[in-house]
């Protein structure tokens, strides 16, 4: 099959965590074992957040007194894509000797328009306590909102149109290249009176490109991979209870967080009613147990999987 896996970023840096180089290395060579033992059996394309990276740059921007203005959230996203793209890829490299791995840094095309940009809800960087957090937005001109008990910076969101490189990526997978791309959604780029692409202050959903770019790839398959066993209906509630095998039908009639599950759930939704394929919802070391349906979440157009006929 063709798989697309969307790595949260809880695989490269956890919550609680100092980001330091060295621990996010060691992150991400664990969560290859499990990505090298799918691309010896599949085709793979791997997408990743980069809200933690994302964030402590964006700090370490607005503090520095050598710079005239932060950099932008564009250039920002480069630079994750990069780095991340970097880790990923040697780690694979390492993990699978002979095979082809190649780091893209990607845009995302979004509309100038889109109602997002007044609206910020994408949470990135680190998490502060509220006075903290509260501080911070004074002196930096912040938004920020709660992010379970703790608090975090949030910016636009907008939704994503098309990968820039989709055809590139398309052409590489096919040579059997494992292709690292769309890393945090990708740098979020808008087209100008004349076509040319430029920057714009914002932060992709890496879950929703990834849906987009796994029905423009013709992807059998696009797992989501967190660190949560399962969606929950009713979290945090008595009645809370795992969800296996389902139906966008189902998930979509029930409510999830908007800053976490919810696009999660959104994303693999739209894959499997536009396609007719599978998605599914899990951890990332079960990724493999996902696919064969004893693990995760697994959103099918009619509940079962393998999928079978109704007839």
């Amino acid at each position: 099959m063709r798989v697309i896996v969307a790595l949260g970023g809880n695989a490269v840096l956890r919550r609680g965590q100092r980001p330091d180089a060295d621990t996010q290395v060691a992150n991400v060579r664990t969560a290859v074992r499990t990505l090298a033992r799918l691309a010896a059996e599949h085709e793979l394309v791997i997408t990743h957040g980069n809200g933690p990276q994302v964030g402590l740059l964006a700090a370490q921007s607005a503090a520095d007194p050598g710079l005239t203005r932060p950099y932008p959230f564009d250039a920002l996203g480069a630079q994750t894509q990069g780095l991340l793209g970097y880790w990923i890829q040697q780690a694979l490299q390492n993990a699978l000797p002979g095979r082809q791995v190649l780091a893209m840094v990607t845009q995302t095309l979004v509309s100038a328009v889109d109602p997002a940009f007044e609206q910020p809800a994408k949470f990135v960087g680190q998490v502060y306590e509220r006075e903290e957090a509260e501080k911070l937005a004074a002196e930096r001109g912040w938004t920020v909102a709660q992010d379970g008990r703790q608090w975090r910076r949030v910016v636009p969101s907008p939704a994503p149109q098309r990968v820039v490189q989709t055809r590139l990526i398309r052409r590489m997978t096919g040579e059997g290249v494992i292709v690292v791309c769309a890393g945090g959604g990708g740098i979020p780029v808008v087209r100008d009176e004349r076509g040319r692409l430029t920057g714009v202050e914002a932060v992709i959903d890496k879950d929703l490109t990834t849906s987009m770019l796994a029905e423009a790839l013709d992807c059998d398959a696009f797992l989501s991979l967190t660190d949560v066993p399962r969606v929950m209906r009713g979290f945090g509630t008595p009645e809370q209870s795992e969800i296996g095998h389902t139906t966008p039908h189902e998930l979509r009639a029930l409510d999830f967080p908007a800053g976490s599950m919810g696009p999660k759930v959104e994303a693999v939704c739209r894959f499997v009613e536009t396609t007719g394929d599978m998605a599914a919802i899990g951890k990332l070391d079960e990724a493999e147990r996902i696919l064969d349906g004893s693990a995760g979440t697994i959103v099918t157009p009619n509940g079962r999987w393998p999928l079978t006929s109704t007839l």
